[in-house]
């Protein structure tokens, strides 16, 4: 089955100025991806505003990445849903249509016993063939659930094709004590901030929000890094950590996409009910953009 490994982008969606998802614009965001050098796409995710969209959309939208990517780069579809049966059928779906592999985030909103997560996991591995690759996800500062190492240690040696977790928050703490489940347990961390402290702590890679605007400095860090370049890896790390800083670390997804403006993508800005940023927001964003590109234009 297959790990995931490096940069693995977790993508917007973007959106005509009407509402309706702009599919030409989601390939052209793909072609950027592979251009730029990304190991793998997250696509449906928080930073794809998940919940926010349809269940015929998020088929769509899969489908549209799979059949763009062509094989080229893992593709992993987050199926994580309110509702159960939209879980089990977006799992099969992105089996059905080719995608490498899929992760769901814990139950959330509701309060979750250990018992419930377990089961939870249980009926979404078994929805899918054996070797169809899982990661779990936890991201427990959005999802009011928290994932512990234990129960996440049962679920993986419960269910062969549970491969390991995207943990979204900077505890390296709890990241490390998901390492110790086995070596075989692959560990993502979805802090951008945090990408090279967890590769030198055994992380297989990172999902990364901030890379869906500037994949650069995140693909120059695991560069540096599998080629032992640990200054220059810090240096890169360094930079990402001054975009992330910029773009709020995406706790505005309005933010992204002003800033995927900024570099030439007309994708229009979030889903209602939350808000685009106003003229004067985004003109101030620009200017710290221009800032940092004119900085660290000779490393990229």
């Amino acid at each position: 089955m297959k790990r995931l490994k490096g940069v693995i982008t977790a993508m917007v969606t973007p959106f005509k100025d009407n509402g309706e998802i702009n599919y030409k614009a989601l390939e052209n965001l793909v072609d950027f991806y592979l251009e730029k050098g990304v190991d793998a796409l997250f696509p449906l995710g928080t930073t794809g505003e998940m919940f926010k969209l349809t269940l015929n959309e998020r088929k769509k939208i899969a489908e549209t990445i799979v059949n763009k990517v062509n094989k080229r780069i893992p593709i992993f579809i987050h199926v994580g849903s309110f509702n159960m049966d939209e879980v089990v059928e977006l799992s099969k779906h992105a089996e059905k249509i080719g995608a490498t592999g899929i992760a769901a985030v814990t139950p959330v909103y509701f309060g979750t016993s250990n018992e419930a997560m377990k089961g939870y996991y249980k009926k979404i591995s078994e929805s899918v063939s054996p070797d169809f690759p899982i990661y779990l996800y936890n991201i427990p500062q959005m999802s009011n659930n928290n994932l512990d190492a234990k129960t996440a240690e049962y679920i993986f040696k419960k269910y062969p094709n549970i491969l390991g977790v995207k943990y979204s928050y900077s505890d390296l703490f709890l990241t490390y004590e998901y390492l110790l489940i086995s070596k075989d347990f692959s560990v993502l961390q979805g802090t951008d901030r945090c990408f090279l402290p967890a590769l030198q702590i055994g992380c297989d890679g990172t999902v990364s929000g901030v890379s869906s605007v500037y994949p650069e400095p995140f693909v120059n860090i695991y560069k540096a890094y599998k080629d032992g370049n640990k200054e220059k890896a810090e240096f890169y790390q360094r930079i990402a950590n001054d975009y992330a800083t910029t773009l709020g670390a995406g706790a505005n997804m309005a933010i992204f996409k002003s800033a995927l403006k900024y570099r030439g993508f007309e994708i229009g800005s979030v889903r209602e009910p939350q808000l685009a940023l106003t003229q004067d927001e985004e003109k101030v964003l620009f200017e710290k953009l221009h800032e940092l590109d004119n900085k660290y234009k000779e490393f990229f």
